[in-house]
Order: structure tokens, then C-alpha cells, then sequence
């Protein structure tokens, strides 16, 4: 096949579409354009020279490597490039990122031609990006009395790689340009329906705003208004990045608004600049750092309060929120990076210092947190090697340390798994290297945390991970064309770098699409473990878990370690008890209800960790609190459980990861059964009293407690987004929490979902009864409106096929999902019928079905955001209201939302989650 002929046929198809040529990452098509550009005569020769110089991915793409070598030839007079000289090809090598490159460059350095050494060992000296097979062959080299090797690792040393580079500009000046008012989904950045183009920078860089063109054409002309200013993208009223990590939102915005990282290495830029009334949501701040941006928290605007310091609100009970500086889109400010203010003029308007930490700087300085980590390592192999006390070039990590303060259970966990600490006991506030036990990485975010893991050279997994598994669940439902061309080269990468995958590349066992925050709350096994995840919801019943963007959870793939703060906790108890006919998503509603009442409408949990003392309930179950702590805006969540729970656990997740096995998924270092191995040794250690469950020391400080009080919890609770509210900034929250009886039993219905994540085994159980109910009090079951189906994992589908509810299930259906014949496109329609659809996301993803446009849907899921399950109609917004499994069956079969009677006959003798408090101290 001549490859070179496709790719200028996708180019001019490209060319349709407004973009560019598409960044080259295969070897084959580079080595044909070397052939032309050795050629002098060829007709392609010019352009084939363009395509090598200025756009070949970096890293160890198998078109690095291509390039790489032929960069040798030319540095060793092998072959002639008129265009390219030896120092030329030098500077190509500097723009890598490492892999083959330092591979060459060590070649280089280490031979014979003393002049080459000595070039390619000043461009070494600029390097992070090496792993041990490169230290080692520099270790080799010093202690055979290499000088260059001895130069090299004494720049190392002295971490020249990162002093070096030029400090922050004093001032930079932006102009603001406001995408929205309220909270700001990342969908709106990188919406999830072109969730397959994510890999394609340019391409997917036409989503932004998803695919507003007006928005997209005044952020142009800002630009090209203000060339000597940067473009500061806000979410007013609101804060910006809810919803997920969403790599790709903050490419997207760097890529419209940031600066190019290289001028070979096209559509990669960083330093984007974001902000917003109530700041950075938490885990898409983490990726706006791995980029080295800006994240600020601006508080513009601030509740009234009167003489006596009380909010003051308005007719609705609602605070009323007063202007203390206008960011209006096109306003002028500077943010002073050496004061650590934000001006406009002359006035200083905010203290901006929480975003100018010296880790944060150092970021910046750096391009993105990846040279930071790696540098840190390479400096201290290098002062290893040379038997020497590393000299101190980074900011030293802040270590809190509050005497006589007890631990709270994730200041535990980090002291636990912290490096390179001084050994002193941590609290919040301290910044923290840790060593990370599962990783997650999911499909939709996959492909860009395998080209993050090609760019900083790595190629195995860091034997510091105790397991690691790759998802199919995002792109579950439909297996379409970019399915089939996507997935499969995923898992395959996946599976070669030591992960274990949902799909077989090899097709020894069958695909699997469960969902992803499902299997790691399974495979994780130590309540102290540290879990890193490439989505919002990684939010473990076990251990505690961080979502993360595709870039963090490729460097913890890499490394086995992430860097953070120690968060603050808030602490969250029970008392009271729970109503038979309530589901525990109601109790899960009314916590954010009542915290929020309580604390007059401020949400303590933003940016903290839920530490909640949830005792009784298995991980199952638990997760349902804990999957749910991604809305409440919370960092991180932590379950406080008995041992005698957390034992019943432990046992549930050893059988499903030996179910695993025996389906073929362990891999040849045996991840999984080391994952059995490490259940039952703590099993025994909760047994015989060796080491109890994790739990915080009774004197441990939080920054606030929560009481919710069971008894007031007197009806189904119901997540709204409140669509037509006259304050915009006050739609599309998850804050907004109404009971049952707020809809009056006539809010109609169009479409149900139970599914994804925040349903386990015990409400697909809980579905068939009242199917069940439902028949002995009509005679027939009728759905009024469709009812969509998605069990979360393959090991319930089992489960449920045993103990015969599935066939249940399958009575009262009209669809049931067949995996020999997936569906090859998204439904555009639905009938008033019952469908099971196969395990994964589906609707909740909203990247490959939805709801018709206008419905109102009645959904157990967690997103509630404009255009994710269900897009507005020319007539009518579209609504996604989030409740629990009975409610949502219920409101398919009626076409509306019940009445109090209707709901309680309809579960009357279904055994719904109990939940009792747990009477036992919880602490130490």
C-alpha cells in the first residue's frame, strides 16, 4: 500500500473540514517520507520535509522511533539532509520527550566522536523523560570512568534541566471571556458525544462550546483584538470544570487560547488560563496544573450580609449574591505571579496566592507537572549515583504537622503511602508524593493516557501499582464504526503496558464492558490504598479513590506515584433510622439537603474529602454515598466501616476478581491473583484483631461535621435541575434537592433509566420485584414511557441469570442486549417498552445515546448537566431528573412521577437497602 498516497488523500479530506494534517505516530508512513526527502529529485521532497520536521508525535510513537534514526544518520554523516544539519537534527531530538530519542542521544553521548559526545550531551542535560534503562546505561557508563557520563549526571544532580529554564513573567495580562453563567460542565469544553475525536487534537478542538460557532468566533476575535494578551476563560456565577477531569476540555481550551509547547509538535499547547466565581472544580483543576495553567478562584461575587453579619436572601429563601468586580467578557486584568494578586489597573482586586503555590509555580515554570515528577526522580537517581545529598532545587514539599492533633482517615492513608517526607507525621495542608496501589483508566479518555504515556516515553506499567485495568464501558452501548476503530487499538496498547483490559486483544475471553468505577471498587482490596482513575467517579467504598485527567492517571501508570495536597475532611454521621419504604439514594439526596441546610446554602464538601461513617453497609452499596460525592463537589470520599463489613467486602471482591481469572483476564505477572492474595491476608489481619479497619483518631480536626438525621428523610428525594429557573447560574446544579411530593404526582415522564454506576446487583433485584408488584395490582405490566436498562457489570447479569431474576427481567422486556450482535449505531427513537441493554454506561455518557431532545428523563444516574443524557428541543428544555430505582420504574410504568401512595404500594414488601447507623465507635 503506498501510504504516502492516503495520507495526502486524508489530507485533502481534512482540508473539508478546516483542519490541518493530521500529526504523524506510524512508522511505516514516515519511513516512505524519509525515502523522499533522500531522494533530491523527488517531487515530494519539500512537503515530505515539512511533514518530518514539524509534524511527527513525539515520545515513543513507532514514528518516533523512525525518526529518531534517520536523525542519527544525519548526525553521524551517515546521510545528508541539506535542509536538516547535525545541529539542526540535534534540536529535533531536544523536542521528543524521550523514548527512542534519549535512546539516540545516549548512543550519541557515549560513543567515540568526542565533538558529537560533547553536543549530545549538552542536549541530554535538557532531558526528564528517562526510565530506568536509560539511568542504568548513564550508571554504567560513570562507573567505567565515563567523563560524560559523569558531566551528565552532575547537571542531573543539580537539576539544570529544570533551574534553566526561563523564571514566570512577572505579570501577565488576559482578557476575560465569559463561557458561561453558573456552573460550567466540562462537556461544554469537550462535549462527551465526540468523546472518539479526543485523540485527534485538531479535530476534536471544533467541539469547544460544543460546536458553537458564535462563541468559537468571538474567542477568535478576542484574540485577534488583543495579541499581546491572553484569553481567561470563566464560568460566572459559577464554577468551572464540574462533572469530570476531561483532559481533553482543558486541551481544548489551551488548544483556543494557550501557548504552543513546540514549534515541531503541532496542536499541543499549555498554560491555558481558567477561572471562575467559585473557582476550579477539584479534579479538573489537577488537570489544569498537569498542563502548567492557571486555575483561580475569584469570588466576584459574595453573599450579602446584613449589620449583624447574617446572609441576606431573597423572597425564595435563595442568598442574595453581591458584585465586588466585574470579569465581564473583554475586561482587561494582569495577574501579578510575584505578588500573587489580580489586577485590573491599578486596583488590586483578589489575593490569587492558593494558585501560585511553589508547586503550582513550578508547573508553570516547567510546562506541566510531568517534567516536574520526572525531574524530581531523575535528580535523585543522579545524587544517588554520585553519592550525594541532592542539592535543594524544588520547592520542599509543605509538611503540616499540628501536635497533639489525632489523624483524620485520609491524613492516615497518606502518611501510609507518602516518599520522600522528612518522617514527620502529615495533616492537611501538607504536599504530598504518594505511592498509588490501582489505577483506572477508561475508554473515552484511554486513547489520550495512551498517547500521554507514548509521549513521556514510557512503555511498562511501574511495578509500584498492585493492579490496573482498562475499561470498554464508555463506549458500551453502540459498537460503531469508531468503536471498532478505536477500542480495539486501545486494549491492545493497554494490554502490552501491563494493565489488565475488558477486551481480549488476543480473543481468548469474552469483551467486557463493565463499568469501569464498578471493577476498581472491586479489584481494590485495602482500605488503605490509594486509587487513581481517568473519570469524576472514582470514588471507592474502600481505600480512597481520586479521579483524575488522562494525563494524571498515565503518569501514575508510569510512575506509581501522584503528587497532591493532604485535602481536608469533612465528617459525616447518621442517627436517627431509615424508613422501610425509603431506598438509600434518598438518605444519599438528603445528605447534600441537609449539609446544605445546615451550613446556610455554603457546600463545606467542595474541594474536601467526605469522610463518612456509613459502618453497616457493604461496598456495594456504600458506593452508591460514594459515587455520588463527584456532585457533591467533594475531592475524595472515605468509608468508615465495622470490620465485620468491611470482612463481607473483602469476600464479595475476592469472588468476582477469581471470577476474573477464571475468565482468562489475569495477565502473566498475575495481577489479579495478587490482588486474591493481598484480600485474604487482610481478611485474616481483621479476623485476628492484627491490624482493625481503617478508622481516624477520635482527636482527629475536621474542617466541618454533619449530622443527617434519618428520621426527617420521610420520602423519595429527587436531584433536579431546576431548568427554567430565572437565575441562570442556579440551573444545572446537583444542589437543588425536592422530595417526591414537590411534583404533586403529575410531572410527566418520558423516559426512564436505571443504569451506570450508581445502581449495584440489589436494585436490578430490586426492578424485578416491582415488576412483580407492579402486575399483582394491575394484572398487567404497561409502560407508559420507555424504560432503558444498563446493569452495571457482567458479574450482576451472572448473578442475576442464577438466582432468576433476569428472567424476570426478560419476561416484561421487549429488548434484551445480545453480544454476538452488538448494536452497530445509537437508537434515534424509543418504544414504551422495557429494554436491557448491555453493561456499560450508556445513557449517563450521553456519547453515544440519548434521550429524544425535550424529554424530561427520571434517571438513577449521576449527570444532570445540559445536552449530557438529553439535548433542549426548539419547544422545550430537556430535564434529567436523579432518583432512586423504584422511583424511576414507577414514573416509566405511570408516564409520571408518583404519588406518595402510589410509590409506597409499589414497594410495599421489597426489602430496599437497609441502612442502620452503626452503634459502635467508628474511631481510635
Amino acid at each position: 500500500m503506498n501510504t504516502y498516497k492516503d495520507y495526502l488523500k486524508e489530507i485533502e479530506d481534512r482540508k473539508e473540514l478546516g483542519l490541518h494534517p493530521k500529526p504523524i505516530d506510524g512508522a511505516e508512513l514516515l519511513s516512505e517520507i524519509i525515502t523522499q526527502i533522500k531522494d533530491v529529485d523527488n517531487a515530494d521532497r519539500e512537503e515530505s520535509l515539512n511533514f518530518f520536521i514539524y509534524n511527527v508525535l513525539p515520545g515513543t510513537t513507532s514514528a518516533a522511533s523512525v525518526k529518531a534514526k534517520f536523525l542519527k544518520e544525519i548526525i553521524l554523516g551517515e546521510s545528508t539532509v541539506e535542509e536538516i544539519t547535525p545541529a539542526f537534527a540535534l534540536e529535533q531530538l531536544s523536542h521528543m520527550k524521550g523514548g527512542p530519542s534519549v535512546r539516540v542521544l545516549l548512543d550519541l553521548a557515549l560513543g567515540a566522536d568526542a565533538a558529537i559526545a560533547k553536543e549530545a550531551a549538552a542536549v541530554l542535560k535538557t532531558q526528564v523523560f528517562l526510565y530506568e534503562a536509560d539511568t542504568s546505561r548513564l550508571e554504567d557508563a560513570f562507573n567505567n570512568g565515563s567523563e560524560i557520563a559523569k558531566d551528565i549526571i552532575e547537571s542531573y544532580a543539580k537539576a539544570e534541566f529544570f533551574t534553566k529554564l526561563p523564571e514566570l513573567d512577572e505579570t501577565i495580562d488576559v482578557v476575560t471571556y465569559v463561557a458561561g453563567v453558573g456552573d460550567i460542565s466540562t462537556d461544554l469544553l469537550s462535549p462527551g458525544g465526540d468523546a472518539h475525536s479526543r485523540s485527534d487534537r485538531e479535530l476534536h478542538g471544533q467541539c469547544m462550546f460544543e460546536h458553537n460557532k458564535d462563541m468559537q468566533n468571538e474567542l477568535l476575535a478576542l484574540k485577534e483584538q488583543h495579541p499581546d494578551k491572553r484569553v481567561m476563560l470563566i464560568a460566572e456565577k459559577g464554577t468551572m470544570g464540574v462533572g469530570s477531569s476531561r483532559m481533553s476540555g482543558v486541551n481544548n481550551v489551551a488548544l483556543w487560547t494557550g501557548v504552543p509547547f513546540s514549534q515541531y509538535v503541532p496542536f499541543i499547547n499549555f498554560a491555558p488560563v481558567i477561572a471562575g466565581t467559585n473557582g476550579i472544580a477539584p479534579i479538573f483543576l489537577t488537570t489544569v496544573g498537569v498542563t502548567g495553567g492557571i486555575g483561580l478562584d475569584l469570588k466576584n461575587w459574595v453573599q450579602q450580609k446584613d449589620a449583624e453579619g447574617n446572609t441576606v436572601r431573597d423572597a425564595d429563601g435563595e442568598p442574595i449574591l453581591k458584585e465586588m468586580y466585574s470579569v465581564a467578557t473583554g475586561t482587561f486584568l494582569t495577574i501579578n505571579t510575584k505578588e500573587k494578586k489580580l489586577y485590573n489597573g491599578d486596583k488590586e482586586l483578589k489575593d490569587i496566592s492558593a494558585a501560585f503555590t511553589p508547586q503550582k509555580m513550578e508547573f508553570m515554570k516547567a510546562g506541566g507537572s510531568y517534567a516536574v515528577v520526572f525531574g524530581k526522580k531523575l535528580q535523585t537517581f543522579a545524587a544517588k549515583t554520585l553519592g550525594i545529598e541532592a542539592p535543594q532545587v524544588y520547592a520542599t514539599s509543605k509538611e503540616v504537622t499540628i501536635e497533639g492533633q489525632g489523624l483524620t482517615a485520609v491524613e492516615k492513608i497518606f502518611n501510609k503511602n507518602a516518599v520522600g517526607t522528612s518522617g514527620a507525621t502529615l495533616h492537611a495542608g501538607s504536599y504530598v508524593r504518594a505511592e498509588v496501589n490501582i489505577v483506572g483508566s477508561q475508554d473515552t479518555t484511554g486513547l489520550m493516557t495512551s498517547q500521554e504515556l507514548e509521549m513521556m516515553a514510557a512503555t511498562v506499567i511501574s511495578p509500584i501499582v498492585d493492579g490496573a485495568y482498562q475499561s470498554g464501558c464508555h463506549t458500551a452501548s453502540v459498537w460503531d464504526d469508531k468503536s471498532k476503530a478505536n477500542i480495539p487499538r486501545l486494549m491492545s496498547f493497554m494490554n502490552d503496558f501491563g494493565l489488565i483490559t475488558g477486551r481480549d486483544p488476543k480473543g481468548k475471553y469474552f469483551p467486557m464492558t463493565d463499568v469501569i468505577h464498578k471493577v476498581l471498587n472491586d479489584i481494590t482490596v485495602g482500605d488503605w490504598d490509594i486509587i487513581i482513575g481517568g473519570d469524576s467517579h472514582t470514588r471507592m467504598s474502600k481505600g480512597v479513590a481520586f479521579g483524575a485527567d488522562s494525563g494524571t492517571v498515565a503518569l501514575a501508570l508510569a510512575t506509581g506515584e501522584a503528587s497532591m495536597p493532604i485535602p481536608e475532611s469533612v465528617k459525616v454521621t447518621f442517627k436517627g433510622q431509615m424508613k422501610s419504604y425509603m431506598d438509600f439514594r434518598d438518605v444519599v439526596h438528603a445528605t447534600q439537603q441537609q449539609m446544605l441546610k445546615q451550613f446556610g446554602g455554603e457546600n463545606v464538601f467542595q474541594g474536601r474529602v467526605i469522610e463518612v461513617h456509613i459502618g453497616t453497609l457493604t461496598a456495594d452499596e456504600a458506593f452508591t454515598f460514594t459515587d455520588w460525592t463527584a456532585e457533591m463537589k467533594a475531592k475524595a470520599s472515605i468509608c468508615i466501616s465495622e470490620d465485620d463489613t468491611l470482612i463481607e467486602s473483602l469476600e464479595i471482591a475476592k469472588g468476582r476478581i477469581q471470577i476474573m481469572i477464571e475468565k482468562g483476564m489475569d495477565n502473566a505477572k498475575q495481577v489479579l491473583k495478587g490482588l486474591v492474595d493481598k484480600a485474604e491476608t487482610r481478611i485474616i489481619e481483621l479476623k485476628t484483631g492484627m491490624k482493625p479497619s481503617l478508622r481516624p483518631d477520635a482527636n482527629a480536626k475536621y474542617h466541618a461535621e454533619v449530622i443527617i438525621d434519618l428520621d426527617q428523610i420521610v420520602e423519595p428525594m429527587i436531584a433536579d435541575p431546576d431548568v427554567n429557573n430565572d437565575d441562570v447560574s442556579k440551573r444545572y446544579t446537583h444542589d437543588n434537592i425536592r422530595p417526591l411530593s414537590y411534583y404533586g404526582g403529575t410531572k410527566k415522564v418520558d423516559l426512564g433509566f436505571v443504569g451506570s454506576c450508581m445502581v449495584h446487583k440489589g436494585d436490578m433485584k430490586i426492578l424485578a420485584q416491582m415488576l412483580k408488584n407492579v402486575e399483582a395490582q394491575y394484572g398487567k405490566v404497561e409502560f407508559k414511557a420507555p424504560l432503558i436498562v444498563a446493569p452495571p457489570t457482567y458479574n450482576i447479569v451472572d448473578e442475576l441469570k442464577a438466582e432468576g431474576d433476569w428472567e424476570v427481567l426478560v419476561r416484561y422486556s421487549g429488548f434484551e442486549f445480545d453480544d454476538n450482535a452488538p448494536k452497530g449505531e445509537a437508537r434515534t427513537g424509543y418504544e414504551n417498552m422495557l429494554y436491557l441493554e448491555r453493561p456499560g454506561c450508556n445513557l449517563c455518557m450521553g456519547n453515544q445515546e440519548k434521550a429524544a431532545p425535550g424529554d424530561t428523563v427520571m434517571a438513577t444516574s449521576t449527570r444532570l448537566f445540559q445536552g449530557r443524557v438529553v439535548k433542549d428541543s426548539g419547544e422545550k428544555k430537556g430535564e434529567s431528573l436523579l432518583s432512586s430505582t423504584p422511583v424511576v420504574v414507577l414514573s416509566t410504568i405511570l408516564g409520571r412521577t408518583p404519588t406518595m401512595a402510589e410509590y409506597e404500594a409499589a414497594v410495599d414488601g421489597i426489602v430496599l437497602t437497609k441502612f442502620k447507623p452503626s452503634t459502635k465507635q467508628l474511631v481510635r
